[in-house]
């Protein structure tokens, strides 16, 4: 296995470090996430302004925000992001009946909501390739076009983190530990 620096401002490349700094800024702490990504600056960059463009400048609401990147995060089975977006869907006041459902793969009860995570599934699953009847089925659940081009946005930004956190083996930060999770097949052994 690969060895991967959890980078501190102190030891990241001098290119990572304004990003790290804005992390600071933002979380109080350099989340392990942006310390490993620190090693290449172009990467944190651009997962950095990815998350910025998913979260600010999308349409989707907190709740719809939060299913895009859980489907995502479980299906790539993600030790890290699980946990981090389960505490951020917290701090941004999501149900936690929404987050349950999403950790637990189990249905939502709002079925816009389900037509979300399912499209977003199909686009994951599908690499891009889903049909017309499944775009029709998801504009059919009240969402858009550009709906539509902004999941792939998602799907750009959690598969920079879920990949580095494979990769690196990233562990869980402190203030997410309390929301460990492990697939529920996993969790059945």
């Amino acid at each position: 296995m690969t060895d991967f620096t959890i980078h501190t401002l102190d030891s990241a490349p001098e290119e990572s470090r304004p990003f790290l700094e804005d992390s600071l800024k933002s979380f109080s702490r350099v989340p392990g996430l942006h310390g490993v990504m620190a090693e290449a600056p172009a990467l944190l960059e651009g997962y950095k302004a990815l998350h910025k463009l998913f979260a600010q400048d999308t349409s989707f609401d907190k709740d719809e925000l939060t299913v895009v990147w859980q489907a995502i995060n479980v299906e790539h089975e993600c030790h890290y992001c699980v946990p981090a977006h389960t505490g951020i869907a917290k701090m941004m006041k999501v149900d936690d009946a929404i987050s349950d459902a999403l950790r637990n793969e189990t249905p939502l009860s709002n079925a816009r909501l389900e037509a979300l995570r399912t499209f977003t599934l199909q686009v994951v699953r599908q690499r891009g390739d889903v049909t017309d009847r499944q775009v029709q089925t998801f504009l059919d659940a009240g969402f858009t076009r550009r709906q539509i081009l902004e999941v792939i946005l998602g799907v750009s930004q959690k598969v920079m983190s879920n990949y580095t956190n494979h990769l690196a083996h990233t562990p869980v930060d402190k203030p997410m530990q309390a929301f460990a999770w492990k697939k529920r097949l996993e969790a059945a052994e």
